[in-house]
């Protein structure tokens, strides 16, 4: 009995370290609601990009970047880049820190995910 019981545990482990390696994904619309929440705070979102505005200069070698709208469906947000932008319709996972800018009587005007990954979703 205690032979057929390994396999399981070694199962359970396995899974336990593979949920623990992918990172939780945030809904945008729980940054939105409560932004001074995840002020500083890296995250992981998922979403279509809606629009995006991309800066390159050729004559300083290798400045580009930009900032690109990403909806999920619960919410939308700006995300600021050092890279090319994406182009719209492009379906993206962005790992990055939230960045906030002024609240006033409650809303908060400014709020952005600073990337520091993507990973474009297969199609």
């Amino acid at each position: 009995m205690k032979v057929k019981r390994i396999p399981n545990i070694l199962l359970i482990l396995a899974l336990s370290l593979l949920s623990a390696a992918c990172p939780s994904r945030t809904m945008i619309g729980e940054i939105e609601a409560n932004p001074s929440k995840f002020d500083g705070k890296k995250v992981t979102i998922a979403g279509t990009v809606e629009n995006s505005f991309g800066v390159s200069a050729p004559i300083i070698k290798g400045f580009r970047g930009g900032a690109y709208k990403v909806n999920d469906g619960t919410g939308e947000i700006w995300v600021l880049t050092n890279n090319a932008v994406p182009s719209k319709g492009a379906r993206v996972g962005i790992k990055g820190k939230i960045q906030t800018g002024v609240t006033i009587n409650g809303r908060n005007y400014g709020l952005a995910l600073i990337e520091e990954d993507r990973k474009f979703a297969n199609k």
